[in-house]
């Protein structure tokens, strides 16, 4: 490639992700609307009056199976969705790039997992993902039943593919959840998130 050109389209790519706003804790949360693998529209607005858990995933990242296959993921879905929270799994990879999946493909990694969310968003064109400055797989946030954003981060505090870390890891977005759901605060609203890089179109 032409170097001028790759400058250019570095330069580009540069811009467009600085363009992004990140959400603002404390501020309402971006709103949004996709699809399920049902078909089914869902709105944020649709959840009025819950918390809402959004976990970014991709099932072929390495620091996504360290927390599924420990069930560490599937332990805070049921956990939280039975305590009346909204479990949204979003896949934010676009057509062509890892990680993506066709509506049956992605309820069959929910069975064969044993997995919980209350649903699973297809985000093909990255427009929920960039709207929310999601990074990374995982990367979680929680919605306070108000609307408002109250977490943004990673999922733990070790940020490695290995199993075992899992038990050893302060659990900062579990604490956040469930923080939130006490309708207490967050004492660490905002974590540095770890774990593969999004798989955005044209990225």
């Amino acid at each position: 490639m032409n170097l001028k050109k790759l400058v250019i389209g570095l330069s580009a790519a540069l811009m467009t992700t600085a363009a992004v706003a990140n959400p603002e804790i404390g501020q309402p949360a971006p709103s949004f609307t996709a699809v399920d693998t049902q078909g089914v529209e869902h709105s944020l607005s649709d959840f009025s009056g819950s918390t809402v858990v959004l976990e970014w995933t991709n099932h072929d990242c390495p620091f996504v199976v360290k927390h599924y296959a420990t069930n560490n993921m599937q332990n805070l879905q049921r956990e939280l969705t039975e305590d009346g929270a909204v479990w949204l799994t979003v896949i934010s990879s676009a057509p062509g790039t890892q990680g993506h999946v066709s509506p049956a493909q992605a309820d069959e990694l929910t069975a064969n997992r044993d997995a919980a969310p209350t649903a699973v968003l297809l985000d093909e064109d990255g427009t929920v993902g960039r709207a929310y400055s999601a990074r990374v797989t995982p990367h979680m946030y929680v919605i306070d039943a108000e609307g408002i954003l109250q977490y943004a981060g990673g999922i733990d505090s070790i940020p490695t593919a290995n199993h075992d870390d899992v038990a050893r890891a302060e659990p900062w977005f579990a604490d956040a959840a469930r923080a939130v759901m006490a309708g207490e605060s967050v004492d660490r609203p905002v974590t540095r998130p770890y774990g593969c890089t999004v798989k955005y179109a044209d990225e």
